[in-house]
Protein backbone atom coordinates (compact mmCIF):
# COMPACT_ATOMS: atom_id res chain seq x y z
CA UNK A 1 0.00 0.00 0.00
CA UNK A 2 0.75 3.69 -0.12
CA UNK A 3 2.70 5.70 2.33
CA UNK A 4 3.71 9.23 2.98
CA UNK A 5 6.99 9.01 4.46
CA UNK A 6 9.84 10.76 5.73
CA UNK A 7 13.14 8.87 5.28
CA UNK A 8 15.49 11.36 5.54
CA UNK A 9 14.19 14.23 8.46
CA UNK A 10 15.51 16.84 5.91
CA UNK A 11 11.86 18.90 5.54
CA UNK A 12 8.61 18.79 3.77
CA UNK A 13 10.39 18.91 0.80
CA UNK A 14 11.89 15.30 1.03
CA UNK A 15 8.55 13.85 1.82
CA UNK A 16 7.83 10.53 -0.49
CA UNK A 17 5.39 8.26 -1.59
CA UNK A 18 5.97 4.74 -0.76
CA UNK A 19 5.12 1.09 -1.24
CA UNK A 20 4.69 -0.09 2.58
CA UNK A 21 3.91 -3.28 4.07
CA UNK A 22 0.08 -3.66 4.84
CA UNK A 23 -0.79 -3.03 8.45
CA UNK A 24 -1.04 -5.47 11.26
CA UNK A 25 -3.59 -4.51 13.71
CA UNK A 26 -3.64 -5.76 16.80
CA UNK A 27 -6.10 -6.76 19.77
CA UNK A 28 -6.95 -2.77 20.55
CA UNK A 29 -6.62 -1.61 17.01
CA UNK A 30 -9.21 -1.16 14.45
CA UNK A 31 -8.28 -1.55 10.59
CA UNK A 32 -9.17 1.17 8.92
CA UNK A 33 -9.41 2.27 5.07
CA UNK A 34 -8.28 5.60 5.07
CA UNK A 35 -9.84 8.38 3.16
CA UNK A 36 -8.31 12.00 3.85
CA UNK A 37 -6.01 12.66 5.98
CA UNK A 38 -5.77 16.20 7.92
CA UNK A 39 -2.16 18.50 7.28
CA UNK A 40 -1.15 19.60 10.90
CA UNK A 41 1.78 21.42 11.86
CA UNK A 42 3.15 18.40 14.00
CA UNK A 43 3.58 16.62 10.61
CA UNK A 44 5.81 19.83 9.43
CA UNK A 45 8.28 19.49 12.80
CA UNK A 46 8.38 15.69 11.86
CA UNK A 47 9.65 15.96 8.65
CA UNK A 48 12.15 18.55 9.85
CA UNK A 49 13.14 16.09 13.11
CA UNK A 50 11.80 19.28 15.32
CA UNK A 51 9.25 17.52 17.02
CA UNK A 52 9.38 16.64 20.58
CA UNK A 53 9.00 12.60 19.95
CA UNK A 54 11.26 11.39 17.56
CA UNK A 55 10.34 8.27 15.50
CA UNK A 56 12.54 6.65 13.68
CA UNK A 57 12.98 7.13 9.98
CA UNK A 58 11.67 5.51 8.10
CA UNK A 59 7.85 6.84 9.14
CA UNK A 60 4.66 7.26 7.94
CA UNK A 61 3.16 11.16 8.22
CA UNK A 62 -0.48 12.11 9.30
CA UNK A 63 -2.04 12.86 12.46
CA UNK A 64 -5.58 13.05 11.81
CA UNK A 65 -7.82 11.16 9.09
CA UNK A 66 -11.05 9.68 7.95
CA UNK A 67 -11.83 6.76 6.57
CA UNK A 68 -14.14 3.18 7.02
CA UNK A 69 -13.78 0.20 9.02
CA UNK A 70 -12.58 -2.76 7.39
CA UNK A 71 -11.76 -4.82 10.73
CA UNK A 72 -13.84 -3.40 14.40
CA UNK A 73 -10.93 -5.76 16.22
CA UNK A 74 -12.57 -5.45 20.21
CA UNK A 75 -13.92 -2.04 19.65
CA UNK A 76 -17.72 -1.27 19.55
CA UNK A 77 -17.70 0.09 15.69
CA UNK A 78 -18.83 -2.55 12.99
CA UNK A 79 -17.21 -3.18 9.38
CA UNK A 80 -18.45 -0.43 7.02
CA UNK A 81 -18.37 1.88 9.61
CA UNK A 82 -17.24 6.19 9.46
CA UNK A 83 -14.89 7.04 11.61
CA UNK A 84 -12.20 9.46 12.63
CA UNK A 85 -9.03 8.72 14.13
CA UNK A 86 -6.35 10.48 15.55
CA UNK A 87 -2.06 9.37 16.64
CA UNK A 88 1.26 11.28 16.92
CA UNK A 89 1.98 10.17 13.10
CA UNK A 90 1.12 7.52 11.21
CA UNK A 91 -2.07 7.50 9.69
CA UNK A 92 -0.94 9.16 5.95
CA UNK A 93 -1.34 5.50 4.93
CA UNK A 94 -3.81 3.74 2.54
CA UNK A 95 -4.63 1.56 5.14
CA UNK A 96 -3.97 2.19 9.23
CA UNK A 97 -4.42 -0.17 12.37
CA UNK A 98 -5.70 2.98 14.55
CA UNK A 99 -6.12 2.81 18.74
CA UNK A 100 -9.68 2.67 19.31
CA UNK A 101 -9.44 4.43 22.19
CA UNK A 102 -8.33 7.29 19.46
CA UNK A 103 -10.98 5.80 16.80
CA UNK A 104 -14.14 7.86 16.49
CA UNK A 105 -17.85 7.12 14.72
CA UNK A 106 -18.23 10.00 12.47
CA UNK A 107 -21.21 11.41 12.44
CA UNK A 108 -23.28 11.08 8.81
CA UNK A 109 -23.43 14.99 8.79
CA UNK A 110 -19.15 14.95 8.28
CA UNK A 111 -17.70 14.69 5.30
CA UNK A 112 -14.74 12.41 4.89
CA UNK A 113 -12.53 15.86 4.42
CA UNK A 114 -14.41 17.43 7.41
CA UNK A 115 -14.07 14.36 9.66
CA UNK A 116 -9.97 14.48 9.08
CA UNK A 117 -9.98 17.82 10.23
CA UNK A 118 -11.52 17.18 13.37
CA UNK A 119 -10.06 15.05 16.07
CA UNK A 120 -6.63 17.07 16.63
CA UNK A 121 -7.72 20.55 16.47
CA UNK A 122 -11.37 20.61 18.15
CA UNK A 123 -10.76 17.69 20.48
CA UNK A 124 -7.15 20.92 21.60
CA UNK A 125 -10.18 23.21 21.56
CA UNK A 126 -12.49 20.98 23.84
CA UNK A 127 -9.85 20.34 26.16
CA UNK A 128 -8.09 23.69 26.11
CA UNK A 129 -12.01 25.82 26.76
CA UNK A 130 -13.47 23.04 29.27
CA UNK A 131 -10.64 21.25 31.32
CA UNK A 132 -8.35 24.46 31.33
CA UNK A 133 -10.36 27.16 30.92
CA UNK A 134 -13.44 26.07 33.03
CA UNK A 135 -15.70 27.63 30.29
CA UNK A 136 -18.99 28.28 31.24
CA UNK A 137 -22.50 29.27 29.05
CA UNK A 138 -22.57 33.05 28.29
CA UNK A 139 -18.56 33.98 28.79
CA UNK A 140 -16.74 36.04 26.45
CA UNK A 141 -13.41 34.11 24.23
CA UNK A 142 -10.82 35.84 22.69
CA UNK A 143 -8.91 33.58 19.81
CA UNK A 144 -5.84 34.37 18.70
CA UNK A 145 -4.74 33.02 15.21
CA UNK A 146 -8.86 32.92 14.75
CA UNK A 147 -8.56 32.05 10.80
CA UNK A 148 -6.06 28.45 11.64
CA UNK A 149 -7.22 25.38 11.96
CA UNK A 150 -7.25 25.42 16.50
CA UNK A 151 -8.33 28.82 16.53
CA UNK A 152 -11.61 28.11 14.26
CA UNK A 153 -12.15 25.12 15.94
CA UNK A 154 -11.76 27.09 19.36
CA UNK A 155 -14.21 29.64 17.90
CA UNK A 156 -16.94 26.85 17.14
CA UNK A 157 -16.37 24.60 20.43
CA UNK A 158 -17.05 27.77 22.49
CA UNK A 159 -19.75 28.64 20.70
CA UNK A 160 -21.19 25.32 21.15
CA UNK A 161 -20.67 26.26 25.22
CA UNK A 162 -22.76 28.98 24.90
CA UNK A 163 -19.83 31.48 24.77
CA UNK A 164 -19.51 35.13 22.81
CA UNK A 165 -16.74 34.65 20.63
CA UNK A 166 -14.20 37.75 19.72
CA UNK A 167 -11.47 36.69 16.60
CA UNK A 168 -7.94 38.33 16.29
CA UNK A 169 -6.82 38.37 13.17
CA UNK A 170 -4.06 39.94 10.81
CA UNK A 171 -6.31 40.47 7.86
CA UNK A 172 -9.75 41.70 6.27
CA UNK A 173 -9.29 38.16 4.79
CA UNK A 174 -8.70 36.10 7.73
CA UNK A 175 -11.11 37.86 9.35
CA UNK A 176 -13.76 36.94 6.78
CA UNK A 177 -12.55 33.23 7.63
CA UNK A 178 -13.05 33.55 11.37
CA UNK A 179 -17.29 35.25 10.71
CA UNK A 180 -17.70 32.26 8.57
CA UNK A 181 -16.46 29.90 11.51
CA UNK A 182 -19.03 31.40 14.00
CA UNK A 183 -16.97 34.23 15.39
CA UNK A 184 -19.35 37.02 16.69
CA UNK A 185 -16.80 39.65 16.40
CA UNK A 186 -13.59 39.77 14.03
CA UNK A 187 -10.82 42.21 14.78
CA UNK A 188 -7.86 43.12 13.51
CA UNK A 189 -4.55 42.67 15.81
CA UNK A 190 -3.14 45.93 15.54
CA UNK A 191 -5.02 47.95 18.38
CA UNK A 192 -7.06 44.82 19.22
CA UNK A 193 -7.19 45.28 23.03
CA UNK A 194 -8.62 48.83 22.87
CA UNK A 195 -10.97 47.46 20.22
CA UNK A 196 -11.68 44.17 22.83
CA UNK A 197 -12.24 46.78 25.52
CA UNK A 198 -14.97 48.56 22.74
CA UNK A 199 -16.78 45.36 22.24
CA UNK A 200 -16.92 44.56 25.98
CA UNK A 201 -17.96 47.81 27.54
CA UNK A 202 -14.86 47.68 29.10
CA UNK A 203 -15.39 44.28 31.01
CA UNK A 204 -12.84 42.36 29.15
CA UNK A 205 -13.39 38.70 27.94
CA UNK A 206 -13.49 35.80 30.16
CA UNK A 207 -10.58 33.40 28.66
CA UNK A 208 -7.62 33.81 26.46
CA UNK A 209 -6.93 31.31 23.49
CA UNK A 210 -3.40 32.19 22.78
CA UNK A 211 -1.71 30.25 20.13
CA UNK A 212 0.25 32.72 18.84
CA UNK A 213 2.19 34.13 21.60
CA UNK A 214 5.18 36.64 21.35
CA UNK A 215 4.53 40.45 21.77
CA UNK A 216 0.98 39.88 22.22
CA UNK A 217 0.87 38.25 25.39
CA UNK A 218 0.79 41.70 27.56
CA UNK A 219 -1.65 43.08 25.64
CA UNK A 220 -3.43 39.57 25.67
CA UNK A 221 -3.44 39.72 29.80
CA UNK A 222 -4.65 43.39 29.73
CA UNK A 223 -8.12 41.92 28.25
CA UNK A 224 -8.73 39.61 30.95
CA UNK A 225 -11.64 40.42 33.31
CA UNK A 226 -11.41 39.78 36.87
CA UNK A 227 -10.62 35.92 37.40
CA UNK A 228 -10.13 35.98 33.57
CA UNK A 229 -7.65 33.12 32.36
CA UNK A 230 -5.50 32.88 29.46
CA UNK A 231 -4.84 29.62 27.63
CA UNK A 232 -1.10 29.04 25.92
CA UNK A 233 -1.55 26.39 23.42
CA UNK A 234 1.42 28.00 21.13
CA UNK A 235 4.00 29.93 19.94
CA UNK A 236 3.10 30.38 16.21
CA UNK A 237 4.57 34.23 16.33
CA UNK A 238 8.01 32.71 16.50
CA UNK A 239 9.05 35.47 18.40
CA UNK A 240 10.14 33.43 21.32
CA UNK A 241 8.17 32.12 24.32
CA UNK A 242 6.66 35.16 26.40
CA UNK A 243 7.35 35.45 29.61
CA UNK A 244 5.49 36.78 32.56
CA UNK A 245 5.49 39.67 35.26
CA UNK A 246 3.53 37.44 37.94
CA UNK A 247 2.46 41.23 39.54
CA UNK A 248 0.25 41.49 36.70
CA UNK A 249 -1.81 37.91 38.31
CA UNK A 250 -2.17 39.49 41.11
CA UNK A 251 -3.77 42.75 39.89
CA UNK A 252 -7.03 41.54 38.62
CA UNK A 253 -6.88 37.76 39.58
CA UNK A 254 -6.07 36.30 36.56
CA UNK A 255 -4.95 32.80 35.54
CA UNK A 256 -2.50 31.88 32.77
CA UNK A 257 -2.31 28.34 31.80
CA UNK A 258 -1.14 25.80 29.85
CA UNK A 259 -2.87 23.42 27.24
CA UNK A 260 -0.69 19.91 26.35
CA UNK A 261 -3.69 18.13 24.68
CA UNK A 262 -1.90 15.30 23.15
CA UNK A 263 0.76 14.33 25.68
CA UNK A 264 -2.51 14.54 28.16
CA UNK A 265 -4.75 12.37 26.16
CA UNK A 266 -2.58 9.90 25.05
CA UNK A 267 -2.22 8.68 28.23
CA UNK A 268 -5.77 8.44 29.76
CA UNK A 269 -7.71 5.49 28.92
CA UNK A 270 -11.03 6.97 27.20
CA UNK A 271 -10.41 10.47 28.00
CA UNK A 272 -10.47 11.08 23.93
CA UNK A 273 -13.60 8.76 23.82
CA UNK A 274 -15.10 11.35 26.63
CA UNK A 275 -14.50 14.64 24.64
CA UNK A 276 -15.68 12.92 21.40
CA UNK A 277 -19.16 12.05 22.44
CA UNK A 278 -19.56 15.71 24.43
CA UNK A 279 -18.12 16.99 20.47
CA UNK A 280 -20.71 15.00 18.37
CA UNK A 281 -24.12 17.18 19.53
CA UNK A 282 -22.54 19.81 18.80
CA UNK A 283 -21.13 18.83 15.16
CA UNK A 284 -24.93 16.65 14.61
CA UNK A 285 -26.16 20.12 15.37
CA UNK A 286 -24.22 22.15 13.06
CA UNK A 287 -22.16 24.34 15.08
CA UNK A 288 -18.66 22.40 14.69
CA UNK A 289 -18.29 22.49 11.29
CA UNK A 290 -14.73 22.44 9.91
CA UNK A 291 -13.56 25.13 7.41
CA UNK A 292 -11.45 22.62 4.74
CA UNK A 293 -9.20 24.52 3.08
CA UNK A 294 -6.73 23.35 -0.23
CA UNK A 295 -6.97 19.82 -0.64
CA UNK A 296 -4.22 17.50 -2.61
CA UNK A 297 -3.31 14.06 -3.43
CA UNK A 298 -1.42 11.83 -1.41
CA UNK A 299 1.54 12.65 -3.68
CA UNK A 300 1.50 16.18 -3.04
CA UNK A 301 1.59 15.79 0.58
CA UNK A 302 5.32 17.32 1.13
CA UNK A 303 3.67 20.59 -1.10
CA UNK A 304 0.74 20.85 1.66
CA UNK A 305 3.36 20.80 4.23
CA UNK A 306 4.75 23.66 2.51
CA UNK A 307 1.56 25.82 1.94
CA UNK A 308 1.23 25.85 5.71
CA UNK A 309 4.05 26.78 6.68
CA UNK A 310 4.44 29.51 4.41
CA UNK A 311 1.11 30.51 5.51
CA UNK A 312 -0.21 30.51 1.77
CA UNK A 313 -3.82 28.42 2.97
CA UNK A 314 -7.11 29.00 4.96
CA UNK A 315 -8.88 26.43 6.85
CA UNK A 316 -7.72 22.86 7.57
CA UNK A 317 -5.75 21.37 4.36
CA UNK A 318 -6.91 18.19 4.13
CA UNK A 319 -4.74 14.91 1.60
CA UNK A 320 -7.45 13.26 -0.03
CA UNK A 321 -5.83 9.04 -0.09
CA UNK A 322 -8.40 8.27 -2.12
Amino acid sequence: MRAAQVVTPTGPLDVVVNDVPEPTPGPDDVLVEVHSVGVSFPDLLLSRGEYQMKPEPPFNLGVDFAGEVLDPGSSDLVVGQRVAGVAGWGNAAERVASPKAWTFPLPDVSSYDEGAALPMNYLTAQFALKDRGSIKEGDTVLVHGAAGGVGTATIQVAKGYGARTIAVVSTEEKADVARRAGADEAVLVEGFKDRVKELTGGRGVDIVLDVVGGDLFTDSLRCLTEQGRLLVVGFAAGQGIPEVKVNRLLLNNIDVRGVGWGAYAMTRQDFMQQQWAELVPMIEGGVVKPPVGATYTLEDFGRALVDMDERRTLGKSVVRVR
